[in-house]
């Protein structure tokens, strides 16, 4: 049968340019690539076995081969594992998109230090072959099937595809036609340290074939032309990293797996090694990355932690194993206490998962919160939290039980410098006669900042959280104490502040003109009049000390940004109506008072301050060019005066 030929689509295209022009430096890696996917071939493989052992009875030794053919300049990575059917193959090493990749190439920058960063990110390691080999031979028989299939690629245009054999052993054969450049990757010591750099963790054994050599003479006989083959030699540990002693691994070793199991390139920021015994009994290896993930945020990634039982691979990403506020842990958990042949569906309610996801949480958790507080240089916690914030505050939200924990782990900008801040920190530093936790939020942080909302309470020298991530308006309404100080909203009902002690006013700087007790009766009731249904009341406001107006939402309403996401996102109608506040202090409020309610002036000024409230709030305006007008003759009327 002919070969078909297929282009790469234009994503392999763009990240094969890049692997070969900007991996250079790092071109070992090829060879931890593929040892890698050929270790999750042989996993799935005996997976399988246990509901087929037909699978694996024509071949039940799993290994992996590395041989060099100098004569030929090729080397040939065998494995006897899962895998791949023809359709596979093209799924497999034709696409990026199918793991969740797609958007890999519409971030590519063309800063190639960036972009080298981005790889490892998605994990494209296949296509790091091509920085050694101008032609790669991918050949591969489905376990059950036995009919094989060859990919053939110079990892440039695209590649071709062929049916090869009938009756073909399982597994996969990658061979690889060495650049002149990279011949070094022939020499025996040189795959043999790479190895064991970087996969001595494996837990299949990785077999060396060297080359065939001439036969020593026997004592007497002249000199023959015979071949002699040598024995293969394993060139790795192959025992399961995490079954060892802690003393016994080195941290490169313990990076090394981290890159494996995580497909990674980065280095991790920590790593848990659990060995659990008791009422359940299980072993553990787990890491948290340095470099957020660019799928963290995809509704559908699972969290990278592999469950084995008995040292045979079960499945991955299994939701019963890990919350998704922890969906960046990567790893491997390994128990006794489950059988070999229990289905997903199984998994999912067994009780012995529960009870080891409930431990392996809260040990999580203690390892970030030592980090955490951890002193001087080896405090790098904002490092973390930059990177993975966001989704520990999901947990906030979800996790009942955790809520305490993961709230002393969150941090947050606030008015008090422009660093992180702890909640503990927070509590140290309330005033005398605070008795709240004061936030805003919004959109943005530079917003935030300037919001008329926080006046009252920077007049006062109170701290206030500036809660700028969306997940915020949705934990916060859940949350309703930490360390028994209530949380506030600046943007929601009556805040009063006259309680807490100034250190920072300066009363002779702070206007004595006020409008107050019929006059500012009758002023409210005219701006009432004026705005009918626009608002949902008028009132003085005790938070203002610079603004003429702010919006805020009624006491048991809904926070104002979180109403304006759900109606971004079709969950919410109509926004509720804002009750507008007016400083009393405020010259423009104070003419505005001693102007005659029926004058028209009036009317049209309530009007242009409500939109200019909108404004500050992001909120968009009802009619842009009623707003344009009003501003224009006020700016005119101003001129002439």
């Amino acid at each position: 049968m002919a070969a078909e030929k297929q282009p790469f689509e234009a994503e392999v295209g763009r990240v094969l340019d890049l692997v070969i022009n900007s991996l250079y430096q790092h071109r070992d890696i090829f060879l931890r690539e593929l040892i890698s996917n050929a270790s999750d071939a042989c996993d799935r493989l005996r997976y399988q076995s246990i509901s087929d052992d037909t699978l694996l009875s024509s071949d039940p030794d799993l290994k992996i081969m590395l041989t060099p053919d100098s004569d030929a300049g090729t080397l040939t990575i065998d494995d006897n594992g899962v895998g791949m059917s023809r359709d596979e193959l093209v799924d497999n090493l034709g696409t990026i998109a199918r793991s969740g990749t797609a958007r890999f190439a519409e971030a590519l920058s063309g800063d190639d230090k960036a972009d080298v960063n981005l790889i490892g990110q998605f994990g494209v390691g296949f296509y790091s072959v091509f920085m050694v080999a101008d032609q790669v031979d991918v050949l591969s028989s489905k376990a059950g099937e036995n009919i094989a299939h060859r990919w053939s690629s110079d990892g440039k245009t695209g590649f071709s595809i062929e049916k090869i054999m009938d009756d073909a052993p399982r597994g996969t054969r990658i061979v690889l036609k060495l650049r002149d450049h990279a011949k070094e990757f022939l020499d025996e010591y040189r795959l043999r340290h790479i190895v064991r750099s970087y996969s001595d963790h494996i837990a299949i054994p990785i077999l060396f074939q060297g080359e065939a050599k001439p036969a020593e003479p026997k004592e007497g006989e002249d000199k023959t032309d015979e071949l002699v083959v040598p024995e293969p030699q394993q060139i790795n540990e192959a025992s399961a990293l995490w079954t060892r002693p802690k003393s016994d691994i080195t941290d490169e070793q313990y990076k090394e797996f981290y890159h494996h199991v995580g497909q990674a390139f980065d280095d991790p920021w920590s790593r848990l090694h659990v060995q659990a015994e008791g009422l359940v009994s299980y072993q553990a290896l787990l890491f948290v990355p340095s470099v957020q993930p660019m799928d963290l945020f995809d509704p559908k990634r699972e969290h990278q932690v592999k469950l084995y039982v008995k040292r045979v691979f079960i499945t991955d990403g299994l939701e019963g194993l890990m919350p998704r506020y922890l969906r960046f842990v990567k790893g491997v958990i390994d128990t006794e206490d489950l059988q070999l042949n229990v289905s997903r569906e199984t998994l999912q309610h067994s009780a012995v998962l529960a009870k080891i996801k409930k431990d392996l949480v809260r040990r999580v958790l203690d390892d970030i919160a030592r980090r955490a507080n951890a002193d001087g240089d080896d405090n790098d916690y904002d490092t973390f939290w930059e990177q993975f914030g966001q989704v520990i505050k999901e947990g906030i939200y979800e996790d009942h039980e955790q809520r305490e924990k993961l709230l002393d782990l969150a941090r947050f900008r606030s008015t008090h410098d422009d660093g992180w801040v702890s909640l503990a920190d927070y509590v140290a530093r309330m005033k005398e006669g605070q008795d709240a936790i004061y936030t805003i939020s919004g959109d943005n942080l530079t917003a935030l900042k300037s919001s008329p909302q926080l006046e009252a309470a920077r007049a006062k020298g109170v701290e206030v959280l500036l809660l700028a991530d969306n997940i915020d308006d949705f934990w916060l309404p859940q949350t309703d104490t930490y360390q028994e100080k209530p949380f506030k909203s600046l943007t929601r009902g009556d805040v009063d502040l006259s309680k807490i002690e100034s250190d920072t006013e300066d009363k002779e700087d702070q206007p004595t003109e006020t409008v107050e007790g019929e006059d500012l009766d009758k002023l409210i009731a005219a701006l009432k009049a004026k705005l009918g249904d626009k608002v949902a009341d008028v009132r003085a406001s005790a938070r203002l000390t610079d603004s003429a107006v702010c919006l805020v939402a009624n006491e048991h309403g809904m926070d104002m940004r979180l109403e304006r996401f759900l109606k971004q996102h079709q969950q919410l109608g109509e926004l509720s109506k804002r009750v507008l506040e007016i400083n009393p202090k405020h010259e423009l409020i104070r003419g505005m008072a001693a102007t005659d309610p029926g004058n028209e002036d009036l009317g049209e000024l309530a009007e242009l301050l409500f939109d200019q409230a909108l404004i500050v709030e992001g909120e968009p305006l009802p009619d842009p060019g009623a707003f344009s007008r009003r501003m224009s003759a006020f700016l005119s009327k101003g001129l002439a005066a």
